[in-house]
């Protein structure tokens, strides 16, 4: 039976990191996490379960995720975030790949994310689909900060798992608006660093483009009034990242004309 080494990043998750190890500890051989330091009560909760501690300065999602794997006794790796848990249905389809044999360098699964008591299955916000379980050797996270993708080099495919990984992102839109307009500033700054421009254009039309495309083809409209709460923030997170980006390059004018 192949080991499953289940690694996390952490800073300051004693409100959900329970939820999180409470729905792995089936499955995993290890766990890992990775804290960046935490001042709460994280590591002792983790420490409850059984979990392999490593302290590890944070400088990007990626370069700490790509350490976390470096932590891992196991190759065969379930990465997690902290406000993450396995559905039943997941639970189970991992289970049953662990008894059967684990074939393919990675499998993805659905995200499923909820705001409030509000499952957001529509909106743009669903599938989203997600490569969570992977051997290690085959890949390594990459993407543009702060949304990463594991990217697998040399592979046997990707397979799909049934079941969802529960999102519990945000308990308000107070908190999504708040990390908004934060991994806003993150991704202007990975695209400014990157060289892609900010034309006006862009700016002024691809909010409007988005909220569409989310709202009606997306089928946000389904959603009620959180549909349209959560569209508005989809166009609002596609315009402060081109306008901190058009910010970036008004203070270096000389780099927009490269």
């Amino acid at each position: 039976m192949d080991k499953i080494s289940v690694v996390i990043i952490t800073l300051n998750e004693e409100r959900i990191i329970s939820r999180c190890l409470e729905s792995v500890k089936e499955i995993a051989d290890e766990i890992v996490v990775v804290d960046s330091f935490s001042t709460d009560k994280t590591i002792e909760i983790c420490k409850s379960y059984g979990a392999k501690i490593d302290k590890h300065e944070f400088h990007s999602y990626i370069d700490q995720k790509n350490y976390a794997l470096s932590q891992s006794s196991n190759n065969i790796v379930l990465s997690l975030d902290a406000d993450e848990e396995l559905s039943d249905e997941l639970k189970k389809s991992i289970l049953n790949l662990k008894s059967e044999g684990i074939n393919f360098s990675a499998y993805s699964m659905n995200r499923l994310t909820r705001i409030g008591n509000k499952w957001i299955n529509h909106s743009g916000w669903y599938p989203d689909t997600k490569i969570r379980l992977f051997d290690k050797t085959k890949g390594k996270w990459e993407g543009l900060n702060p949304h990463d993708e594991f990217v697998i080099l040399n592979n046997n495919g990707v397979y799909k798992l049934k079941g969802n990984i529960l999102h519990h992102s945000f308990y308000s839109f107070k908190e999504l608006k708040t990390q908004t307009k934060r991994f806003a500033k993150l991704s202007a700054e990975a695209y400014f660093h990157k060289g892609k421009k900010a034309p006006i254009l862009k700016v002024v039309f691809n909010p409007f483009l988005r909220f569409i495309r989310d709202y009606f083809f997306n089928r946000g409209i389904l959603h009620g009034k959180t549909g349209i709460k959560v569209c508005y923030n989809n166009a609002q997170s596609t315009y402060l990242k081109y306008k901190y980006l058009h910010d970036l390059y008004s203070k270096n004018p000389d780099l927009m004309e490269n």
